[in-house]
């Protein structure tokens, strides 16, 4: 439904869910600034580009900041809805980190009036868009902040996380549920009238400490699951099992269905959303800590079996397909890939030679270690062992004769008609 051209949104954060946020709000009809603190970022935005790879992003950009309807700054500024879309990253330890979530409520307390929406759309720990509330109560003593104040607040508070896949972001930002946690039903209220003017998907309000669990448990889920096949895959590497015949077949029974196993898990959502569960209720969360764990150990499973293997073939050129931490997108964050072929380059050096068809450079893990960054077809004419790390679908094209003698460890099951299509002990070359 069209909106009013005056109503006024400010989108604090410009990545991978942010900026297609802000361009699908200002396609509705909306006045929408983008805040980023990188320069480089808004400088972008501004020209009608895109700095990141999703589909349709940048056609859609480009309109609406043709249009004037969408803007991008790096100075916050005052608007009658506020979305918060900034990352929250976890230490070493795991311990979640909300300062860009706090930072970027700062901001907006600043330039916050009576009427006004705040939103968290960001990944966070059960309780954050409370202390979001709490520091604009702090900052704003002016204002009636909902839960920290007695009468009617004059601001409203709520938390809807996004719930889409890389690749799909505009259609799944528009077509999927929306789960909108308010700090009052009142809050919950109004910040489903403001999805419903560019969400198709179903709005349902909550409490936001229940949506903010519900993002959580969400990819815990999925990690767990994940979890499953990853271990599985090292189960039957032990036994000298192929891991993904095992699977179809199991997967002939009516009531069960296993996913695929992999290299790890990567993202910035499965791979680290499932520890704010574990830090916020530690003695509670020991599926899911394990879990984690699983998926963890499957990345330094495959680091050391394809060591031995390169190492095993000390004049062979080393292919290895995929960086991304998942197929046909560009996103490199918490990647598994990353983390294998980092690690051979370190090992192995000059010998590695890396396939991304969506990278213009190696990530700097990759700094000194003489790896290259080459194209597919150089690859599959120049080395002996090929490492499949990513299931790109240009990678899905190789027929059969152009691999035809090379050794292959496969950890998607990109290949079934070649090698071990799993992360076996012994890869073997098809004559």
């Amino acid at each position: 439904m069209p909106v009013d051209i005056e109503q006024k949104v400010t989108v604090v954060g410009l990545g991978y869910i942010g900026l297609p946020t802000a361009a699908l709000i200002a396609r509705s009809g909306c006045k929408v600034t983008g805040i980023d603190v990188s320069a480089h970022v808004v400088e972008t935005v501004n020209n009608g580009k895109v700095h990141i790879e999703e589909v349709d992003l940048d056609g859609l950009v480009q309109g609406v900041v043709s249009r004037g309807a969408l803007v991008a700054s790096t100075t916050m500024v005052a608007a009658d809805t506020f979305v918060i879309a900034v990352p929250t990253p976890h230490d070493e330890e795991h311990r979640p980190d909300i300062s860009y979530v706090l930072d970027a409520a700062r901001g907006i307390a600043k330039v916050l009036q009576p009427g006004n929406l705040v939103i968290l759309e960001s990944t966070s720990p059960v309780g954050t868009t409370e202390q979001v509330a709490e520091l604009l109560a702090a900052e704003r003593p002016d204002l009636k902040v909902p839960g920290r104040c007695t009468g009617t607040p004059d601001i409203f508070v709520a938390y809807c996380p996004e719930r889409v896949l890389p690749g799909r972001i505009l259609i799944e930002l528009v077509d999927n549920d929306r789960c909108i946690g308010g700090i009052t039903p009142r809050c919950a209220r109004r910040a489903m009238t403001f999805y419903r003017q560019f969400v198709r998907g179903a709005c349902v309000t909550t409490t936001a400490r229940a949506a903010e669990m519900v993002k959580l448990v969400e990819n815990s889920y999925r990690d767990v699951n994940i979890a499953f096949a990853n271990e599985l895959s090292m189960i039957a590497d032990k036994m000298g099992v192929d891991v993904w015949d095992v699977i179809r077949l199991a997967n002939r029974h009516p009531r069960v269905n296993i996913l695929q196993p992999g290299p790890g898990v990567g993202g910035h959502c499965i791979a680290v959303d499932p520890w704010f569960l574990v830090h916020g209720a530690p003695d509670e969360s020991r599926l899911i800590r394990t879990a984690r764990e699983v998926n963890l150990a499957k990345t330094s499973h495959v680091i050391a079996a394809t060591a031995t293997l390169v190492a095993s073939h000390p004049q062979a050129k080393i292919g290895v397909l995929g960086l991304a931490f998942k197929p046909n997108i560009d996103d490199f964050r918490e990647s598994p890939a990353v983390e294998v072929a980092a690690a051979l380059a370190r090992q192995f050096g000059q010998r590695i030679q890396i396939v991304e068809p969506f990278a213009k450079g190696l990530p700097m893990e990759f700094a000194g270690s003489g790896a290259e960054l080459v194209e597919l077809d150089d690859a599959l004419a120049d080395c002996d062992v090929m490492i499949v790390l990513v299931d790109h679908d240009v990678f899905k094209s190789v027929p059969l004769e152009e691999r035809s003698g090379k050794i292959v460890y496969d950890t998607r099951g990109l290949w079934p008609d070649q090698g071990w299509p799993t992360t076996a002990p012994a890869p073997r070359a098809v004559a």
